[in-house]
């Protein structure tokens, strides 16, 4: 048999395996138990939409449904007295069982009838009832364009734009800075989820996190929870699902950047594990096309859950990377070759976060300890010319370390709910840094070492009247720390909270929310010790928050909502250098914040949002978000200028439709608004010293963001094919970014012009101390296709 047969009978085989097995069967299993007691629920009635087989939980409150066909589906519990809860988009395959743990909230109707509501399908947090998304894992695999990274997933949702640049996952919530944004995994912080991460910043180009982890995602952009401390604009909770407790389970993956591998299963009765690695092929794809630069990124994730009984458990969390970027000195054969490598430096950056939770299920609901530690390494390096034996330009290196408690415990009376609690932090920042990379020969050459300690004390209280219809959340919270007079006294951080929700019918809500949020300056301005002065004046940044909103809950599990929001900010760092606000800064590579600043500006942002969330309803799914915001800080002089991330209008529609064969086709069709910008000082960019050492243009802040991008539309396509086999499952998907091949201009970048023999900068004739110069096109916008294999196992 020749080798064309042998491919022939291969290929077929192949065929008739996965057509064989997608009509394979499946199991849906999993416990019932009471939100606040951990009790089971017996008698639970489980029921999978459009399928006549139902489930009950027994004693234990566990159910068992099997013989289903594999597939998407809603699965609903009710029991009575309880609130009824829809889990969506429950994956069921015949490799492995589903399994779901199902917590009921009590119901406000009386305890022999049974709450169904189109609010009930959507759980709303009491504490919170207005500017919360809650999107599930499987909206977060198959969002078109987002190569499975969360920040980029949550920028589908209302009040959310990116920093406009496609390689970056900055979230910019509602006008805010990518600085003002905090996560937590199971309730565990963590400060770093992003490769090659901006120092002083949250963003980056890759995400950290594993999605294979991810259970669902809660994202508040107001309203924030008050054991949520340290945050301005927006709180994410990833809750993470548990490993099997039955047999191990693996995730094989390869996407566009990237090859990983899951594991989770039973070390044993009553501890599980959920375990991954993951590793970057960027440095060769970009050395393929031809980059002047390699990175590198590498992380590992993992998760223990332990079970004492019913009443306690632990859950020990860790994740870290491991990311470099080097240059490719040999790509130095066209312009944008050699502008890169002229100003790029060196990165070599780790970090790790590590945490335990343990949870103790009483009479009024979960009380939480948590120790988490988390730190980060940062180092870059940059020689004139890219040559180690020329000029040192930057040697840059730093540390942050953060060990922190946080206590919380549940209380109950009469008609009020709530919780209290306190937390303590133990704050390190060292930081070596010589860089001579500054216009008119400034250094930065300084040391520091420097270790704070911080105190918080919360308290909640959720009151319901008029049988149900009103909620009121009230919330007060403080802060205090050792880095100054100014973040000493816990009076200047008391951060009250009120939350209203009145439902004017049983499926139509109205919602408010006034709150005064606190955040401390990122360690690289706290930090700062230059020949210019030291930060020690700096404190906490301050944002008061005003939102209004009304949501209309759907009976084809969708929801309708629109909200209104106004922000004032004070206290936010001045940087005194470039006379700018931190707060303009944040959406580009390398380290913000380091550099001499008072704890005088302020700033604004309000706006508009308007959503529509579809969860699946006979093959269809999808989230439309239009958001119209104003974003502006003062200046140096006081004035309100439109701040970088004022862009005025966003819109996201992202959609899908489930075909029969297991057949998923997805879109999304994303605008943003032309951002603002800084035009660039064109003669002190030209001044020979000045180009030497920075190697770029020169931003003109005396113009600070007086001109603006165009308006950016892109459109990304995602199609799968599935096939569930007895052993494994596999998922094939082409996912297409910017499908309709748009472009942006941006500001063009300014170059010296060179000798085309030695390669060096040619001086201009007429005035000696400067270069000849010349302007290169800044086209952004290309259309990235790629091919990703997932197997299940």
């Amino acid at each position: 048999m020749n080798t064309t047969n042998v491919l022939r009978h291969a290929l077929f085989g192949l065929a008739l395996m996965l057509t064989l097995g997608s009509a394979a069967q499946s199991t849906l299993r999993g416990t019932v138990v009471d939100d606040a007691t951990n009790e089971p629920i017996p008698g639970a009635v489980v029921r999978i939409d459009g399928r006549t087989t139902t489930g009950l939980s027994d004693s234990e409150g566990k159910f068992r449904i099997e013989n289903q066909a594999s597939g998407l589906v809603n699965v609903r519990i009710e029991a009575i007295g309880y609130q009824a809860y829809t889990a969506f988009e429950v994956l069921l395959t015949r490799a492995k069982a589903v399994e779901l743990e199902v917590r009921l909230r009590e119901s406000t109707q009386q305890l022999e009838e049974v709450e169904i509501t189109a609010q009930a399908q959507f759980q709303r947090v009491d504490q919170s009832p207005v500017s919360v998304q809650s999107i599930g894992i499987n909206e977060i695999r198959r969002n078109p364009g987002a190569n499975q990274d969360i920040s980029k997933v949550i920028q589908s949702l209302p009040g959310v734009a990116s920093g406009g640049a496609a390689f970056r996952n900055d979230l910019i919530i509602r006008g805010g800075g990518p600085n003002e944004n905090i996560f937590f995994l199971d309730g565990i912080e963590i400060p770093a989820i992003n490769h090659f991460a901006t120092q002083g910043a949250s963003g980056g180009p890759v995400g950290m996190i594993n999605v294979n982890f991810i259970r669902d995602v809660d994202f508040y952009t107001s309203a924030f929870p008050v054991q949520r401390g340290g945050s301005l604009s927006s709180v994410m909770e990833l809750n993470l699902r548990d490993g099997s407790e039955e047999k191990v389970n693996g995730i094989f993956q390869v996407g566009a950047s990237e090859v990983g591998l899951t594991l989770d299963g039973p070390l044993s009765k009553k501890t599980t594990y959920l375990a991954s690695v993951r590793r970057s092929y960027l440095q060769y794809l970009f050395g393929v096309i031809g980059l002047p630069f390699l990175p590198t990124y590498n992380d590992y994730q993992v998760k223990i859950k332990h079970k004492f009984n019913r009443k306690n458990q632990i859950t020990f969390l860790s994740l870290g990377a491991y990311d470099v970027s080097v240059l490719n000195l040999e790509r130095n054969e066209t312009e944008d070759q050699r502008y890169i490598l002229n100003y790029l430096p060196s990165y070599n950056q780790w970090n790790y976060s590590i945490g335990a939770k343990y949870t103790h299920f009483g009479r009024f609901g979960a009380t939480n300890i948590v120790l988490s530690r988390f730190m980060l390494n940062n180092e870059s390096e940059k020689y004139l010319n890219n040559d180690v034996n020329s000029d040192l330009l930057l040697n840059y290196g730093s540390q942050e370390i953060a060990n922190k408690l946080r206590v919380e415990q549940p209380w109950k009376f009469k008609n009020w709910d709530g919780l209290v609690g306190f937390g303590a932090e133990q704050l390190k920042y060292n930081t070596s840094t010589f860089d001579k990379r500054f216009p008119g020969g400034f250094i930065l050459d300084y040391d520091t070492d420097d270790v704070y300690y911080r105190a918080s004390m919360f308290a909640n209280a959720v009151g319901k009247f008029l049988d149900g219809r009103l909620k009121v959340s009230l919330g007060l919270r403080t802060d205090a720390g050792t880095f100054n007079e100014n973040t000493r006294n816990f009076l200047d951080q008391l951060s009250p909270r009120l939350a209203l929700s009145y439902n004017l019918t049983e499926n139509w809500t109205l919602d408010g929310n006034i709150g005064r949020y606190f955040q401390l300056p990122p360690f690289t301005a706290l930090g700062y010790t230059g020949i210019d002065g030291d930060n020690r004046s700096l404190r906490f940044i301050q944002a008061d928050h005003y939102v209004v909103g009304s949501t209309r809950f759907l009976p084809w599990n969708a929801k309708a909502s629109v909200e209104g929001f106004y922000k004032s900010y004070q206290y936010y760092p001045l940087l005194l250098r470039d006379s700018i606000s931190l707060a303009t800064l944040g959406g580009d590579f390398g380290v913000i914040g380091n550099q001499l600043a008072t704890p005088t500006s302020t700033g604004r942002a309000y706006g508009a949002e308007f959503t529509y969330q579809q969860k699946l309803f006979k093959g269809m799914f999808g989230i439309a978000a239009i958001t119209l915001v104003r974003s502006e800080f003062a200046d140096f002089f006081g004035d309100y200028i439109p701040s970088s991330w004022d862009n005025r209008m966003i819109a996201t529609f992202t959609f899908g439709k489930k075909f029969a064969k297991n057949w998923e086709l997805g879109g999304q069709y994303q605008h943003l608004g032309g951002a603002p910008y800084t035009p660039l000082d064109l003669e002190r960019s030209a001044n020979r010293q000045n180009w030497d050492v920075f190697g770029r243009g020169l931003p003109d802040y005396s113009m600070l963001n007086s001109m603006r991008f165009g308006e950016f539309d892109r459109l990304n396509l995602r199609l799968d094919k599935k096939w569930f086999l007895k052993k494994w499952n596999l998922d094939l998907y082409f996912d297409v970014q910017n499908a309709l091949n748009y472009k942006l201009d941006g500001p063009k970048f300014i170059d010296v012009q060179r000798d085309p023999a030695t390669g060096s900068p040619i001086v201009d004739p007429n005035n000696t101390s400067q270069y000849l110069t010349k302007l290169l096109d800044n086209r952004q916008g290309i259309v990235q296709p790629g091919i990703g294999i997932i197997v299940d196992f």
